[in-house]
């Protein structure tokens, strides 16, 4: 995992709960650097670490912090320089999710270590569009509601759900958002 996405949830963390959390988060899941470097790798053992750890010690279910920290991550990735990357990824929030992978391989050529998900597209209507979602992680898929709900907010969609409709099992190879607007 890059240390971008590290940073943001460190950032994460400080900005709503204060720093004081972050540092008991930090010291739990046994990361001793001041900070995260955004273009290095690090173990995706720590991240799930830190998302544990900080389920603790804020009092939030890990599936809750993964949403906000995906709700969030948006709004960082924009702040943090890629908010351009994203702009060309589409004026909408079809086009955006239509455009998911290539914006993927635009960032693998930045981080070439990026083992970054799949996403493809079904049953697009005029207020709705389903969202498959692959990756080789496991946990990841409260972070892509998180996502959804922010691009949701990028797109300036006011009333809108996001759900869950298909979870990757044995019977299902992909994990299926169902996104609707008014």
């Amino acid at each position: 995992m890059y240390g971008l996405v590290n940073k943001a949830i460190q950032d994460l963390v400080c900005t709503k709960f204060g720093e004081d959390k972050w540092l008991e988060i930090k010291k739990l899941s046994n990361f001793e650097d001041d900070f995260f470097i955004g273009l290095q790798t690090y173990p995706d053992e720590l991240t799930y670490n830190m998302v544990k750890n900080a389920s603790k010690v804020l009092g939030a279910d890990a599936s809750v912090v993964m949403q906000a920290f995906g709700e969030y991550w948006i709004l960082y990735t924009a702040n943090e320089g890629y908010g351009d990357m994203l702009s060309l990824s589409g004026d909408n929030l079809t086009e955006f999710l239509n455009n998911l992978d290539m914006l993927h391989q635009r960032v693998n050529n930045i981080m070439p270590d990026l083992v970054a998900p799949q996403f493809s597209t079904r049953n697009e209507t005029e207020k709705s569009i389903e969202l498959e979602y692959r990756s080789k992680r496991s946990g990841f898929s409260p972070m892509v509601i998180g996502l959804l709900h922010g691009l949701c907010q990028r797109f300036k969609l006011n009333q809108y759900t996001v759900n869950h409709i298909i979870q990757k099992d044995e019977q299902n190879e992909c994990d299926v958002f169902k996104i609707e607007w008014n």
